[in-house]
């Protein structure tokens, strides 16, 4: 297969290295991936390769990537999970700059140029992120960018506050060095789902992160292993443990590489709202949940922590939704 490269030849017939390789992981999503990788392909930034790899899909996947041989690299591999599918496009690769992309999202014109110069004006910089639109059904009605707060700078001391938690950019707005995820090494088999958990845990931990005001790409909102329009008790679970297993597999980085600092579960206040979703909440307990929404070190926006705790207060059932779970001490 044939892996894409934009741009001009070099005096010796070949195309130059690619300065930027744009990730792309599909499982099942034959019916967005088209629209994925021509946003890819249309970017003005010359130096760059595109590499798909399909994650043992079962749709009509193949047949939609077959349509691009010859101007992306296409990867094929059983089903093992989203970490298993980017470690598999990265090692592929040869861009100094790994840009992520999800089947399901797409690139707007100039994220790439955008991107690129964030990394060059900022040496120290490992991530570079930016905004997404949310679209549902091709309509960004009634949806603001995400994330709404921005951070950059050395951001590591406000996740060791938060136990890992910040308004974190999705996995099709994340650029990292490729310095940098030699230093992290490969993400971790167990970020099946939800890979960009690992990306936005450990690299603040490693360098500097820049944030770009833009909306430089689309999110697309459909009900998914991670999305649901209500969040029902097994989606509640299941993000609780997926948060746990983080905070887990963050403080094993942490450790073996003696950075200091661990991260505390019970620092982690989506965690403990599910909890209180889950399980019910006394008056007293809303009060309380409210002045952790309050003074909760992961929001840097103190109105916005202000909104988060008139809606804690407000919107924690009283009676079980679920089994009972325990939250954690805080």
């Amino acid at each position: 297969m044939v892996e894409q490269s934009v741009g001009a030849v070099s005096s010796g017939g070949r195309p130059p290295t690619p300065r930027v390789s744009v990730l792309i992981n599909n499982y099942n999503y034959g019916r967005f991936v088209a629209e994925a990788i021509e946003s890819a392909l249309a970017q003005d930034f010359g130096r760059t390769e595109v590499i798909v790899v399909d994650d043992g899909s079962t749709d009509e996947s193949a047949a939609v990537l077959a349509e691009f041989e010859g101007r992306v690299r296409i990867l094929r591999q059983q089903n093992r999970g989203q970490a298993a599918a980017i470690n598999a496009a990265v090692a592929a690769s040869s861009g100094e700059l790994l840009c992520f992309l999800d089947a399901d999202d797409w690139w707007a014109p100039g994220k790439l140029s955008a991107v690129v110069a964030a990394f060059d004006a900022e040496p120290a910089a490992v991530l570079v992120y930016h905004r997404l639109q949310p679209v549902r059904g091709g309509s960004s009605d009634g949806f603001r960018p995400v994330p709404r707060s921005l951070c950059s700078g050395d951001i590591a001391p406000r996740l060791l506050r938060s136990a890992g938690w910040w308004p974190f950019p999705l996995t099709s707005a994340v650029a990292v060095r490729r310095s940098a995820w030699r230093e992290a090494g490969d993400i971790p088999d167990l970020f099946r789902i939800s890979a960009d958990a690992w990306l936005v845990g450990v690299y603040p931990f490693l360098g500097r992160v820049v944030a770009l005001p833009g909306a430089l790409g689309c999110y697309r909102i459909h009900d998914n292993l991670w999305y649901r329009e209500v969040e029902d008790p097994a989606m509640l679970r299941r993000r609780m443990a997926h948060w746990e297993a983080t905070v887990d597999a963050s403080n094993r980085f942490l450790a073996e590489r003696g950075l200091a600092g661990r991260l505390e579960i019970a620092a982690h206040l989506p965690h403990r709202l599910a909890a209180a979703r889950l399980r019910g909440a006394t008056p007293r307990q809303r009060l309380e949940l409210a002045a952790a929404s309050l003074a909760f070190h992961g929001e840097p926006n103190p109105l916005r922590r202000l909104r988060d705790a008139i809606r804690t207060a407000r919107s924690l059932p009283g009676s079980h939704l679920g089994a009972p779970a325990t939250e954690p001490a805080a």
